[in-house]
């Protein structure tokens, strides 16, 4: 016979301060928690450039073949970058999770990459 998984801990209500964690997933709602109320659209965006230093480097392992080190870590950052604006943008809102994220990303001319974060704002309760 299966057990049952321990239930989710609630995150804080906004007006209690910010969770150690903020709720954040690409379903449209979490499993143990009943969404109460959606906010609207939220987002985060960020644009960035390797630099002309780190990009030379890059230049040259790109054309060796594999793994290109250094766009992996810019783009990595630059994600967590874009989720940490989105999260705030959210809790502006009063949310205490984001359902249904998405990231897109695209090129700014030679040199910029854009990465977007996107998702709905929500108020989730125990449920």
């Amino acid at each position: 016979m299966q057990q049952p998984g321990p239930t989710p801990q609630m995150p804080p209500a906004p007006e209690q301060g910010a969770p150690a964690t903020f709720p954040v997933t690409t379903t449209f709602e979490f499993p143990g928690w009943k969404v109460e109320r959606h906010l609207g659209t939220v987002f985060g965006l960020v644009v960035r450039s390797m630099g002309f230093a780190k990009g030379f480097g890059a230049s040259f392992r790109a054309l060796a073949g594999g793994e290109v080190k250094q766009y992996t870590q810019l783009l990595e950052d630059s994600r967590r970058h874009a989720m940490d604006r989105m999260i705030e943008n959210a809790r502006l809102l009063g949310a205490n999770a984001i359902v249904g994220m998405r990231f897109d990303s695209s090129e700014m001319g030679e040199t910029l990459t854009e990465i977007a974060a996107y998702g709905t704002a929500v108020v989730v309760s125990a449920g």
